[in-house]
């Protein structure tokens, strides 16, 4: 498993501290957790996905990889 240092301000430091805490749960597992919801995807989740539409809707792969991109970054300018 990789390692990751990063720097948070304190007060959000705190929060996700407790968070885990209240949790149960560690603050690397809270934070892989936290990046999937925001949609971040392993190389191996994305290729599933772009399997899962195409074999829905019968689009080509270019089609279904430039669906999938455009569905990932709208739902990245929502947020």
């Amino acid at each position: 498993m990789a390692r990751l240092t990063i720097s948070l301000p304190d007060d959000l430091h705190l929060a996700l501290k407790e968070t885990a805490a209240r949790r149960r749960v560690g603050l690397g597992d809270l934070v892989a957790e936290s990046l999937v919801a925001y949609g971040v995807k392993t190389r191996v989740s994305a290729e599933e996905l772009v399997r899962r539409v195409r074999a829905s809707s019968g689009l080509g792969e270019a089609e279904a990889i430039e669906l999938a991109a455009g569905e990932t970054r709208a739902v990245r300018r929502r947020r």
